[in-house]
C-alpha cells in the first residue's frame, strides 16, 4: 500500500530515527520486495534490503540478517568448529538458507543446500557435521536422518496441537547428536539478540555522522 511506502519514506528522512524493521510475512496481496527496498540501507537492522544483500554477497561493511546472523554467532559461542566441516542447509529462503549460504563460506565451511526438489536428502543429511533446517515440517528429521555427534540447529517453527514445535524430532535426535537447538527457545532469542545488536549499531553509525 502506498500509505506504508510513504510512511517508511519519512521514518527515513527523520533523523531521530535510526533504525527501521518491517515485521514480516506481510499480506500477500502486498508487494514486500518494494516495501522492504523502501527502507534507507542505513536503517535497515533486518539485514533485507539489495544494498545490505549486495554487501554481504560481497563480504562489504551492511546489516546482517538477524537469524542467521544469529546462528553464527551461537556456533561460535559454544566453540562448535565451523571452518572445513560439512553444513547442509534444508531450506533457501531470502530470510534464513540463502544468507547463511555466504555466511557459512566465508567461515571456510563446505556448504551444501537442500529444499524441495533435492533428491536423497537423508543420505545427504547423515554426512552433514552441522544441519540447519528452517522448513517449517513438524518433526520431520529424525534420529536416523543425522550423523551422530553432529550439531542440528532448528529454525523452523510450527503450531501443532497447541505448541510451538520445530523441523527437529527433538525426543529422538537429542540423544545422538553433541548439539541441538530446542523450539522455541533456541535460535529465536539468538535472532532477537542480533535485532538488538544491529539497531546498536544503527545508532552508533548516525551517532559519527552526525
Amino acid at each position: 500500500p502506498i500509505e506504508i511506502i510513504e510512511e517508511i519514506q519519512k521514518l527515513n528522512e527523520d533523523p531521530k530515527i535510526t533504525a527501521i524493521f518491517i515485521q514480516l510475512p506481510l499480506p500477500e496481496s502486498w508487494c514486500t520486495n518494494q516495501i522492504i527496498n523502501t527502507v534507507d540501507p542505513q536503517k535497515d537492522v533486518d539485514g533485507l534490503t539489495m544494498q545490505n544483500i549486495n554487501a554481504l554477497w560481497q563480504n562489504e561493511e551492511g546489516f546482517l540478517p538477524c537469524t542467521p546472523k544469529g546462528i553464527i554467532h551461537l556456533l561460535k559461542e559454544v566453540s562448535i568448529p565451523i571452518e572445513g566441516k560439512h553444513v547442509v542447509l534444508i531450506g533457501r529462503s531470502n530470510i534464513v538458507g540463502k544468507p547463511l549460504i555466504h555466511l557459512f563460506l566465508k567461515e571456510n565451511a563446505t556448504v551444501t543446500i537442500l529444499h524441495s526438489k533435492s533428491l536423497e536428502k537423508t543420505k545427504i543429511m547423515k554426512t552433514a557435521d552441522i544441519i540447519v533446517s528452517a522448513v517449517g515440517k513438524p518433526k520431520w528429521i529424525t534420529k536416523e536422518m543425522v550423523k551422530k555427534k553432529s550439531t542440528i540447529i532448528d529454525v523452523g517453527i510450527t503450531r501443532q496441537n497447541g505448541k510451538i514445535v520445530g523441523d527437529v524430532d527433538l525426543a529422538s535426535v537429542q540423544e545422538k547428536v553433541s548439539y541441538i537447538t530446542p523450539v522455541p527457545k533456541g535460535v529465536g532469542p539468538m535472532t532477537v539478540a542480533m535485532l538488538v545488536e544491529n539497531v546498536y549499531e544503527a545508532y552508533q553509525k548516525n551517532q559519527k555522522e552526525e
